[in-house]
């Protein structure tokens, strides 16, 4: 995995000897001297905040809408949510090999949360010292960052869905505890959150599997369920070839419709959260909403563009909340 490298930021790596050809491909290793861990804590926040720059697109200015500290959480969540994603995609490693390293993140997750790190010799990755300071800060469930690894895992062999229970079941690992963690960043006062976050992380996935359909298939994943193809007539063939028929743009319509009673239903998250929690949240149904908009503007054909907004409407939206952001604090 490519993880930016940091200038000026003073991890130090050397070679891990465990599962050492995966390990050294995909981690970055540092070594922490017992008389360092304020200057580890501040180099693992600012190889966070980098890599959410670099990757994180037009998401990472939205994260300034939030306080300083949030904004940091914010850039901490994503970098651990994308490294692990990344390790269940490197198209170069097996998946045996993606597999290893998943396990090898798993562990070094649980030696982190639970503080049995040796830290005069312990190699891990330099987002695990932020990530458990943010997960104590705020309180998170450790739960939640391991089922995200077993979403991951899930993605290693050909993916298919019976049922739409099974895939949102799948959406709940892969996007619903995302939006668990991130109304414990965002701040909420009312338990009621917890099931709304779940449904505005499964309505952003759902986007992002109408978005991929030609893209993911390629990977032998079809996330769409099986009783919805067969209730179109439509075949896992058919998305191989990308035959667009009205067979299609009926299916098609029809998850729209499905992932839009998830952004509506998700709608009531906004009551429970804090004024800078809000704000945010708009930022990204504007965005991914914008993404199913485009859709229907294209008459669902996935398979001749990617769909998205354009670059300036995402830093508009983006830029709305930074500027409500500064007028209400």
């Amino acid at each position: 995995m490519d993880v930016p490298a940091l200038q000026g930021v003073g991890f130090q790596i050397e070679v891990c000897v465990v599962k050492m050809e995966v390990r050294n491909r995909l981690f970055p290793v540092c070594t922490i001297p017992r008389d360092s861990m304020n200057t580890r804590l501040s180099e693992s926040y600012a190889y966070c905040q980098q890599l959410a720059k670099q990757t994180a697109g037009n998401f990472y200015y939205s994260f300034l809408a939030l306080r300083k500290e949030q904004f940091q959480a914010m850039c901490v969540l994503y970098a651990y949510m994308r490294t692990v994603d990344d390790l269940g995609d490197q198209s170069d490693l097996s998946l045996a090999d993606r597999g290893d390293a998943l396990q090898i993140w798993r562990r070094e997750l649980h030696q982190v949360l639970e503080d049995q790190t040796d830290p005069d010799a312990t190699p891990y990755h330099p987002c695990f010292p932020a990530l458990a300071d943010v997960i104590q800060g705020y309180r998170i469930p450790h739960d939640y960052f391991f089922a995200v690894i077993t979403g991951v895992e899930s993605d290693l062999q050909p993916v298919t869905f019976a049922t739409f229970e099974q895939l949102k079941e799948y959406c709940y690992h892969v996007a619903g505890v995302v939006g668990l963690c991130c109304i414990h960043i965002w701040g909420f006062h009312d338990e009621r959150a917890f099931a709304a976050g779940v449904e505005c992380g499964i309505a952003f996935q759902l986007t992002n599997i109408l978005r991929d359909l030609g893209e993911d298939i390629q990977m032998g994943r079809v996330y769409l369920p099986q009783e919805d193809l067969d209730r179109f007539g439509y075949a896992r063939a058919d998305i191989q070839s990308q035959i667009y028929d009205e067979r299609f743009r009926e299916l098609m319509q029809f998850e729209v419709d499905r992932a839009r009673s998830y952004y509506q239903s998700s709608e009531r998250l906004f009551d429970y959260l804090s004024p800078e929690g809000q704000r945010i949240l708009k930022a990204m149904h504007r965005i991914y909403g914008g993404i199913l908009t485009e859709m229907e503007r294209m008459d669902y054909n996935v398979y001749a563009t990617r769909c998205g907004l354009p670059r300036w409407r995402k830093l508009l939206i983006a830029g709305e909340a930074i500027v409500a952001a500064r007028w209400f604090s």
